[in-house]
C-alpha cells in the first residue's frame, strides 16, 4: 500500500510540473485533434499553393588554428582508451588556469551505458563543490524534467557531462579558448561513452558541439548530427539549459516540446532495436 501511495505522488507530480510548464500534448501515437470543425472550401475559392521556402542552412563556425595546447589536449584525449583514462588524462593535463581557480574536477554523472547522453555548459558553484554535474538549482530542474518523461538519473535513465570539466571562476560564461582547448576531451567523451542519442543543454553546447553560429532559439527543437570520430554521426538535440528556464519560466512551453521529441524519438529506436 505505501509504494502505490508513494507510485501515485510521484505521478501527481509529474503531471503538476507539466501542468506548470504549459503542456498540452500527451504521451499518444495519435494526439486528438481539439480544432473546431471547418466549413468546406470550394474549389473555385481555394488560394493558389505557393511552396514553402527551404530552410536557411545553419551558419557554420571557422574551426580554430590549433595551438600548442590544443595540440596537446587533442593527443591526451586520443590516447585515452576507457572513461576512466580520460577522466585521468583531464585531471592530469596542465593546459588550463581553471584547474587552478577550481574545487574539483566534475567529469560526469549517471549511466554511461544508457546510450542517452546529455552535454552543458560548464559546472557551477554545487557542482564545483561536489564534484558532479547538474546537482545545484538547475540540475534538480532537470532531473524533474527528465523523470516526467521516465528518465532518471538513479536508475540508468541517461549519462550527463559539460563542455567545460573545471568551474569558471564566478560562473561566468566559457570563453572560445576555453571551450576549444577542451573540445578534443568532450570528442573524445562522446567517443568512449557511445550514445545513440545526445542532448545538447542550452547555446554554449550546442553551437560548440555543432560549430554553429546560430542562438539556440534557432538551433532548439530539432535533430542536428555531430561528427565523432570512431563512431560516425550521431543524433543530437538542441534544447534549453534549465538554469534558462529557471530564469525565464515561460520558456518552459519550449521545452516541453523538446522533450516530448526526445521521449518519441528514443520510443522509436527501441522499437527498431
Amino acid at each position: 500500500m505505501a509504494a502505490m501511495e508513494h507510485d501515485r505522488a510521484a505521478l501527481l507530480a509529474a503531471l503538476a510540473l507539466q501542468l506548470d510548464w504549459g503542456a498540452e500534448e500527451a504521451l499518444e501515437d495519435a494526439p486528438p485533434d481539439r480544432s473546431p470543425p471547418r466549413a468546406a472550401t470550394p474549389p473555385s475559392a481555394a488560394p493558389a499553393e505557393r511552396a514553402a521556402p527551404p530552410p536557411r542552412p545553419i551558419a557554420a563556425v571557422p574551426v580554430a588554428p590549433a595551438t600548442p595546447a590544443t595540440t596537446r589536449a587533442t593527443e591526451a584525449a586520443a590516447a585515452a582508451g576507457s572513461l576512466e583514462a580520460l577522466r585521468a588524462a583531464i585531471a592530469a593535463f596542465d593546459g588550463s588556469a581553471l584547474r587552478e581557480t577550481a574545487t574539483n574536477l566534475v567529469f560526469a554523472d549517471g549511466a554511461p551505458d544508457s546510450r542517452l547522453m546529455l552535454i552543458g555548459e560548464a559546472p557551477g558553484a554545487e557542482e564545483d563543490r561536489l564534484g558532479r554535474p547538474f546537482v545545484g538549482p538547475s540540475g534538480q530542474l532537470l532531473d524533474r524534467m527528465l523523470a516526467s518523461i521516465g528518465l532518471k538519473r538513479d536508475e540508468g535513465g541517461f549519462y550527463i557531462t559539460n563542455i567545460l570539466p573545471w568551474r569558471p571562476p564566478g560562473n561566468r560564461t566559457p570563453t572560445d579558448a576555453e571551450i576549444n582547448l577542451f573540445l578534443p576531451f568532450v570528442l573524445r567523451h562522446i567517443a568512449l561513452a557511445r550514445p545513440r542519442h545526445v542532448v545538447m543543454l542550452g547555446g554554449v553546447s550546442a553551437k560548440t558541439l555543432l560549430r554553429a553560429k546560430d542562438g539556440i532559439t534557432r538551433l532548439r527543437g530539432k535533430w542536428h548530427r555531430i561528427a565523432v570520430e570512431g563512431l560516425g554521426e550521431v543524433p543530437a538535440l538542441a534544447t534549453l539549459h534549465p538554469a534558462y528556464l529557471l530564469r525565464t519560466p515561460a520558456a518552459k512551453r519550449d521545452a516541453w516540446a523538446d522533450l516530448i521529441m526526445l521521449r518519441r524519438t528514443l520510443d522509436a529506436a527501441s522499437q527498431e532495436s
